[in-house]
């Protein structure tokens, strides 16, 4: 199980203090502008070391393309890729060869294949999902030129929760603040949580949302394959992912369904639409044309700074922010092309 799709797929491989991160790209459609500027960007949205929220650890992440590309352009084959390891601490694992972290997956590696890869959590490593970034770029590349965004953003971390409807908030102020959020008093409040929380040597968790704009009526194959169900697993196949739910959500069951159903409408433009959106976009498990939007929740890491040596993120959620997006681009499009 590592592939991720059905016709847009990819395979990822490595390990985190292996050679090289990397993956194949299966199915991405010919005549692609390959914006490699804009794929080295999200992976440095991703990479470690770019705050003082996140681990120290620093790697370049300079993602190598190997196959699929002519003269900047993909061709329709498998586009291979990968990136370097280079900043390795592997020392600071070597306990761990007899040890079990809590709440890790050493327990269950061990048990499962007899074997694993005890630095830095090796193929368990939340460092495999820049593999996911490269393939999620490559997909936004694609949507792109259908109309399509998708915008992820911090949205609560511990108790500090934005509040703020997301048509309301100004989403090119979501990278101004290390923390992602496009709040600069909620950002900030944000921010010293986390930096109280790493002097304290411990770790919080928080939430994800993300937004998914211009994305077509019809996308989603019931009845096993509903696009909220693809969105599900994609997301909670994200390290540390404990939680998803969409549109209203949890929240809808303390209301009743007079409050919450989406009441249809006639546009000025003739199509239908509807007057609001609690069904977050998705209806019988198809899109029904308006805004995708869903929230992923995250675990505190469990690597606690004051237990263990090595280079740890004291909370998740800015660097699991791009990897929210890159799991949501590549289920759009690939659904996409299901369709």
């Amino acid at each position: 199980m590592n592939t991720f799709g059905n016709i847009f797929r990819l395979t990822s491989f490595g390990e985190s203090h292996g050679e090289a991160i990397g993956g194949i790209i299966d199915g991405c459609p010919a005549g692609i502008r390959l914006d490699t500027a804009f794929i080295q960007s999200e992976l440095s949205r991703r990479k470690p070391g770019q705050s003082a929220l996140t681990t120290s650890r620093h790697e370049d992440d300079r993602v190598e393309f190997l196959s699929g590309i002519f003269e900047g352009q993909t061709t329709g084959t498998p586009i291979g890729f990968i990136v370097r390891n280079g900043n390795q601490h592997s020392a600071d694992y070597d306990k761990l060869k007899t040890q079990f972290r809590p709440s890790h997956a050493d327990f269950t590696y061990q048990m499962k294949y007899g074997i694993r890869d005890h630095r830095g959590g090796g193929r368990s490593s939340a460092r495999e999902t820049i593999a996911r970034v490269v393939g999620g770029a490559v997909a936004k590349l694609v949507l792109r030129e259908k109309g399509i965004s998708v915008t992820a953003y911090t949205s609560q971390v511990g108790t500090i929760k934005l509040e703020i409807p997301y048509k309301q908030l100004d989403f090119s102020q979501i990278e101004s603040t290390p923390v992602r959020c496009p709040d600069a008093k909620t950002a900030q409040q944000m921010i010293d949580l986390i930096q109280q929380v790493r002097d304290d040597g411990d770790t919080i968790g928080g939430v994800v949302s993300c937004v998914c704009q211009g994305v077509p009526v019809g996308l989603g194959e019931p009845v096993f394959g509903k696009l909220h169900a693809a969105l599900g697993s994609a997301m909670l196949g994200i390290n540390a992912a404990k939680g998803f739910d969409y549109g209203m959500g949890f929240a809808g069951v303390h209301q009743r369904g007079s409050e919450v159903n989406d009441q249809f409408y006639t546009r000025e433009d003739g199509s239908l639409g509807t007057r609001t959106n609690n069904s977050g976009g998705i209806q019988g498990g198809i899109s029904n044309g308006e805004d995708i939007y869903f929230r992923v929740a995250f675990k505190p890491v469990a690597t606690l700074l004051k237990e263990v040596s090595g280079r740890h993120d004291p909370c998740v959620l800015p660097r699991a922010v791009p990897i929210v997006e890159a799991m949501a681009a590549m289920t759009l499009l690939d659904y996409s092309l299901l369709k």
